[in-house]
C-alpha cells in the first residue's frame, strides 16, 4: 500500500478502445506460460479490488460472473496484449476514473512526439516534439484530429484511448486524419520513437523511484510570472507530494493583491498538498470533501495557514484538469473565493491507492514469452478507489467535473501561433493588460526527457 492520492496519472480503459486495439495492432502469438501468467494476474488483481474498493457491493456488479467471463476470454486470447486487455476490461466495468489495471512494463518505451486534448467539444494537437516523426510529417499545433486510427475522439472516449496508447497497448504507428486551421484536411501516418529501457520499474522503491523523480522533478515544479506588484501567476503542473513546496508558493504570493493559479493540465496528486494550498488561500477552516469509504465517512478539512493569501483569485482549468485540481477549483466556486475560467474539467474525482504486485524470480532467467525478464520480478497491479469524495454541496464531481464561471477556449489559430487568450482574459479580470501573444510566452513548454 502506498501514499494516498487524488490523481489520474494514467487513464482507464473501456470497450470502445479495446476494439481500436484489436484492429490496429499486429497480434503476437501467446505462449502457454504467458496465458498462465495473465490468469494469475487476473486473480490477484480482482481479489485486490474486492478487498479494497470503497463500495463493497461493487456497484451491484456480479463480480464473480465478470471475473469468470474475463477468465474465459483470456483462455481464448491469441496474444498477450489481448489477454491483458481482458484484465483492464474487468476493472473498467466499475466505471470509475481511479480504478484501472497497471500492466507490466515492456522493454521498449514509445514516444509519439505529439500531444492532444479536448478543447470544448473538439480534439486538437496541442504540441509537437522537435525532431520527431510527427514534426517531419507536418503535424502541427492547431491541427484538429478528426479521427485517430479511424476512431473519432470525443470527451467520452479520448481519455480511454489515451490509456491504450500510453499504458496498455503502445503502437509503433498511428494514423491521423487532420484538419488545419484553414480547413484543409489530410491523412498522416506517424511513427513513434521506440527506445529500449529497463524491463522492471517499481516507482515506489529504491533506485527506480529515485531515477524517475529526479528525471521529472524539474518538470513538476511550480513556476511563476509576476507583473510588478499588481499580479502573480502560479502554474502548478500537479499537486506534488511535498507540502513544503506548496507552503513556499503561499509564502511567495501572499504579498500580491491578485493571483492566477493555472491548473490547466494538472492531473491531481497529493491530498496533503491540496489541503495545504486550500489553507493558503482561506482565512478559515474549509471542508475539502466528505470521504466516503467501505466502513466509514469522514470530512477532510483544510486549516488556514498562519498568513494566507488574501487577494483576488482566478483559477484556470481545462479538459485535462482532474481530481485534486478539480476539487480546488470547485471549492473556490462554492466558497465564492474567486473566479474559475477555462474549459469544462475532466470529471475524474475519487481517491485511490496503487497496489503493486510482483511475479517472478530474482535470480536466473524467467521466460514468459513476450514477458521475459532476466533476473528480476515482474511488477504489475491496479489503482483502486478507496474513497468517494462528496463536495460541500452534497455532490460528487466524478463524471460531472467543474463548469467554469466563464468558458474561455483557445482557437485552432491560437494553438498554431502559441497564443494564450485564456491567460490574457484572466489577467484582464484582475486589472492587468496582457496580450494573448505575451501570455503564451509566460511558461515555455518543457518536454519530458526521452
Amino acid at each position: 500500500m502506498y501514499a494516498r492520492r487524488l490523481s489520474i496519472y494514467s487513464v482507464k480503459f473501456a470497450c470502445v478502445a479495446l476494439l481500436l486495439v484489436a484492429q490496429a495492432w499486429p497480434q503476437e502469438k501467446i505462449s502457454k506460460s504467458d496465458r498462465d501468467l495473465a490468469q494469475d494476474m487476473l486473480q490477484v488483481v480482482q481479489k485486490d479490488v474486492r478487498q479494497h474498493y470503497y463500495d463493497p457491493k461493487l456497484h451491484g456488479l456480479d463480480w464473480d460472473a465478470r471475473v469468470a467471463e474475463e477468465k474465459q476470454k483470456i483462455d481464448k486470447a491469441d496474444s498477450m496484449s489481448m489477454a491483458l486487455s481482458k484484465i483492464a476490461g474487468l476493472l473498467d466495468s466499475l466505471n470509475d476514473s481511479h480504478t484501472f489495471f497497471l500492466p507490466p512494463q515492456r522493454t521498449n518505451r514509445y514516444d509519439y512526439g505529439w500531444q492532444y486534448q479536448m478543447i470544448g467539444e473538439r480534439c486538437f494537437v496541442t504540441r509537437v516534439r522537435p525532431k520527431s516523426d510527427a514534426e517531419a510529417k507536418g503535424v502541427k499545433p492547431g491541427d484538429e484530429i478528426l479521427a485517430l486510427d479511424g476512431y473519432v475522439p470525443n470527451r467520452d472516449n479520448l481519455w480511454k484511448m489515451q490509456y491504450v496508447y500510453a499504458v496498455l497497448r503502445k503502437q509503433p504507428m498511428v494514423q491521423l486524419e487532420l484538419q488545419d486551421p484553414a480547413g484543409q484536411q489530410r491523412q498522416v501516418d506517424v511513427a513513434a520513437r521506440i527506445r529500449q529501457h529497463k524491463t522492471v520499474v517499481n516507482l515506489n522503491e529504491g533506485d527506480d523511484r529515485d531515477v524517475f523523480w529526479q528525471r521529472h522533478e524539474q518538470l513538476l515544479r511550480a513556476r511563476y510570472a509576476d507583473f510588478g506588484d499588481q499580479l502573480i501567476v502560479v502554474k502548478l503542473p500537479e499537486f506534488g507530494s511535498s507540502v513544503a513546496e506548496v507552503q513556499t508558493v503561499v509564502k511567495k504570493v501572499r504579498k500580491y493583491p491578485a493571483m492566477i493559479v493555472d491548473l490547466r493540465g494538472n492531473p491531481g496528486g497529493s491530498v496533503e498538498s491540496l489541503k495545504s494550498l486550500v489553507g493558503g488561500v482561506f482565512d478559515k477552516e474549509v471542508k475539502i470533501a466528505d470521504r466516503v469509504g467501505r466502513k466509514e465517512s469522514k470530512p477532510e478539512i483544510a486549516k488556514p495557514s498562519h498568513n494566507p493569501f488574501s487577494g483576488k483569485l482566478v483559477v484556470l482549468v481545462d479538459a485535462r484538469s482532474a481530481s485534486a485540481a478539480e476539487i480546488f477549483a470547485r471549492i473556490v466556486q462554492l466558497e465564492k473565493r474567486g473566479m474559475v475560467i477555462g474549459d469544462h474539467t475532466s470529471g475524474s474525482v475519487m481517491e485511490s491507492e496503487d497496489y503493486y504486485e510482483t511475479m517472478g524470480t530474482t535470480a536466473g532467467i524467467l521466460t514468459r514469452g513476450s514477458m521475459s525478464v532476466l533476473g528480476a520480478p515482474i511488477f504489475y497491479g491496479a489503482s483502486i478507489t478507496e474513497w468517494n469524495l462528496v463536495m460541500a454541496d452534497g455532490k460528487s464531481l466524478e463524471h460531472t467535473g467543474v463548469i467554469p464561471d466563464e468558458i474561455a477556449l483557445p482557437s485552432a489559430k491560437d494553438l498554431a501561433s502559441g497564443n494564450d487568450p485564456v491567460m490574457a482574459r484572466a489577467a484582464e479580470l484582475l486589472g492587468v493588460k496582457l496580450s494573448a501573444d505575451q501570455a503564451g510566452k509566460l511558461f515555455p513548454y518543457e518536454w519530458a526527457p526521452e
